[in-house]
């Protein structure tokens, strides 16, 4: 399989040359669009358009009708994976995701299973199949998962969480419980990943939203040991093609030279790490993707500008930056602002990328 027509983003991500800095979105397609709003509103519901591969590569498309992006991102959601396990997903207004049946009891974590991703999660290999044929291999496309310790985190709060009590309990009590979910976590991540890479996704990126909550000593060890797992089990090629890996936590700036060592090709930054120390930091070992902070995108277009090209410059020249926001896009956000972004970056980092 040839790589897209514009691969920049698969070359960046890789360190080879450029002729200027690529530029998605986390959350790119989402409710910062009317079109998005229009087409959940004809789903009925956030699951089915997850659950309609048709609807799934519509929202897929969205943004990149509207902006010069330079990569899709499959429409899905983390906790299909948590799903498919059986913990009864649900989605209740005003409240965001919530599990009907948490893991709480050491039954329930000891039968804990896998699911298989094509099988169980069928819909979402069909979505990036369909997702491949409409782009026409125009732009590449990522597939995605949550890292094992954010999925255990909804899996055991059974829902988000503003101190992760319950999970935290867990982690200090019980130790054990909390290996066995994320040791099932990974098993169940590694294979959804390559079976998005084998139905057609062209990079992979791992959220470890939560992960930034930990300790210094819990994430080397509830974290950051099952993202390694993960990655040294990713498919690396497929059809002829590199696929490269990005692992992004949230809140993990500190960590930085330990995620880097981990295997993945990338790591995703956040808005509070300097993106030039950080390059400093890892040497040129990782491609680094970030790091805008979401919400200078409320400010005038001129600033927005202003501000992704001041990132821009602080990551210097050469290849090995993929820019992005240092998190997912806020559904506020006007997308005139997302113009803006796009264009600087595109025309500022030319000359400087290499």
């Amino acid at each position: 399989m040839a790589r897209p027509k514009n691969d920049t983003f698969l070359r960046a991500l890789l360190r080879e040359p450029v002729e200027y800095t690529p530029v998605w979105l986390m959350r790119q397609a989402g409710r910062y669009l009317p079109e998005y709003c229009e087409t959940r509103k004809r789903a009925g519901s956030f699951l089915k358009l997850c659950k309609t591969p048709a609807l799934a590569c519509e929202v897929t498309l969205q943004p990149l009708a509207r902006f010069d992006l330079d990569a899709a991102i499959l429409f899905s959601d983390i906790l299909t994976v948590p799903d498919a396990m059986g913990l009864g997903l649900y989605f209740a207004d005003g409240e965001g995701p919530r599990f009907e049946r948490p893991l709480r009891e050491e039954w329930a974590i000891r039968d804990l299973e896998a699911p298989d991703p094509n099988d169980h999660l069928r819909y979402v290999m069909d979505a990036v199949t369909e997702i491949r044929r409409a782009l026409g291999n125009s732009v590449p496309l990522i597939g995605f998962s949550g890292s094992p310790y954010t999925l255990a985190c909804y899996m055991v709060e059974g829902g988000g969480s503003s101190d992760y009590r319950t999970i935290k309990t867990m982690l200090y009590d019980r130790p054990d419980l909390l290996h066995r979910i994320l040791s099932v976590n990974a098993r169940a991540v590694t294979a959804y990943l390559n079976a998005q890479i084998e139905a057609g996704a062209q990079a992979v990126m791992i959220f470890d939203s939560w992960g930034g909550s930990l300790s210094h000593a819990a994430y080397r060890e509830f974290s950051l040991a099952y993202l390694e797992q993960v990655v040294a089990g990713l498919k690396r090629n497929h059809d002829g093609e590199r696929i490269p890996s990005i692992v992004f936590t949230k809140g993990g700036g500190q960590w930085l030279e330990a995620i880097a060592a981990i295997g993945c090709d990338a790591v995703g930054l956040d808005w509070t790490t300097d993106i030039g120390e950080a390059r400093r930091r890892v040497g040129g070992k990782v491609a680094l993707q970030g790091n805008m902070d979401p919400m200078s995108l409320f400010a005038a277009p001129e600033a927005v500008a202003a501000e992704a090209c001041r990132i821009v410059e602080t990551y210097g020249r050469g290849t090995g930056h993929v820019f992005n926001l240092g998190h997912g896009i806020n559904q506020f956000t006007p997308p005139a602002s997302v113009s803006a972004l796009v264009d600087a970056v595109h025309r500022h980092s030319r000359g400087l990328a290499g």
